[in-house]
C-alpha cells in the first residue's frame, strides 16, 4: 500500500502527538540519551520526536523525505522556541557527514524505509559507540474496544491497510536488522498506558493514518470520518464537540543498540 503523508500533513500536526513524557523519561534514565547529545531524528514527520529531544536539551536535526511534513515540522518547532535543524531526506541516503551523531532515533516510521540500506547509513553517520533508537508508540485493538472497532472501519474502506491492522505493538523484527548491520549491544524495552483523546481528537488521529487520508480519496475520507463520528456516538457515547476523554490504550516499544566501537 503506498502512502502519501504528505495528503494529510495538516491532520498530522494537530492530532498526531507523538510520544508521551514516560517515553522521553525512560530514555533519559537509562542514560541511553543525555543532555546536549547531538541526535538525528529520521523521518521525523512534523517533528514530534525532534522537538521532545530539543526541548530537553538536544542538539536536533530532523530528517523527513515529505516537503510537507518538513514545513509542518519548522512552523511548530517555531512556535515552541526550539532550534531544530529540519531538512528534506532519505533515511537511506541522508547525505549528512560520516561519524557525525552521537545518537539517531527513528519513531513510527521503520517499516516504511528500506530497512537494511536504512540501518546502513545510521551506521555510517553515528559516531564510534553512538546510539540507535526506533520507537513505537502504538495503540492497541483488543477485542470490540475502540481501536479494534475503528480499525474494522478503516478495513471496510481500504482493505490494502490489513497489513498494518490487529498489531500488539511490538516489533522483534527490528532487532534482525540492527544485528546484521553490526550493531551489538541490542536491547530492548515496552511498556502500557492509555493515551487521552476527545471524539473529535481520535477522528483527527485516524483521517491522519496511513490507512485513511493519505491513501484515500478526499471522498472516502469524508465518509470515513462520518461513519467514524457515529459509530463513536453509537458505541462510545462519546460526541462530537465534547470535552470527555475517551482512553485509548497504547503500547510503547523500543530497540536500543550501540554502533561499533571502532
Amino acid at each position: 500500500m503506498d502512502a502519501n503523508f504528505g495528503l494529510t500533513a495538516d491532520d498530522y500536526a494537530k492530532y498526531r502527538a507523538g510520544f508521551p513524557d514516560a517515553f522521553f523519561e525512560r530514555v533519559f534514565a537509562d542514560g541511553y540519551v543525555k543532555p546536549n547529545a547531538s541526535l538525528l531524528d529520521l523521518g521525523t514527520g512534523t517533528g514530534t520526536l525532534a522537538r521532545g529531544f530539543a526541548g530537553r536539551g538536544c542538539r536536533v536535526t530532523g530528517a523527513d523525505r515529505s516537503e510537507q511534513m518538513i514545513q509542518q515540522a519548522k512552523e511548530l518547532s517555531l512556535a515552541q522556541g526550539l532550534d531544530v535543524d529540519f531538512r528534506v531526506a532519505a533515511a537511506e541516503e541522508t547525505g549528512l557527514p560520516d561519524s557525525s551523531f552521537d545518537i539517531v532515533t527513528a519513531g513510527q516510521c521503520w517499516h516504511w524505509f528500506d530497512r537494511p540500506r536504512a540501518a546502513g547509513d545510521v551506521k555510517r553517520i553515528l559516531k564510534p559507540n553512538g546510539m540507535v533508537i526506533i520507537a513505537h508508540f502504538d495503540w492497541l485493538p483488543l477485542k470490540d474496544n475502540i481501536v479494534d472497532l475503528t480499525e474494522k472501519l478503516v478495513l471496510k474502506f481500504n482493505p490494502d491497510w490489513e497489513k498494518f491492522a490487529g498489531g500488539f505493538g511490538m516489533y522483534p523484527q527490528w532487532l534482525r536488522d540492527l544485528g546484521e548491520a553490526g550493531f551489538e549491544n541490542i536491547v530492548t524495552f515496552s511498556f502500557d498506558m492509555d493515551a487521552p483523546y476527545t471524539a473529535d481528537a481520535w477522528r483527527g488521529r485516524m483521517r491522519a493514518s496511513s490507512g485513511v487520508a493519505a491513501s484515500l480519496s478526499v471522498e472516502d475520507v469524508s465518509r470515513f470520518d462520518s461513519e467514524l463520528k457515529q459509530l463513536l456516538e453509537e458505541k462510545f457515547q462519546a460526541r462530537a464537540g465534547s470535552d470527555a476523554v475517551l482512553p485509548i490504550p497504547h503500547r510503547i516499544f523500543a530497540v536500543i543498540a550501540r554502533s561499533p566501537s571502532a
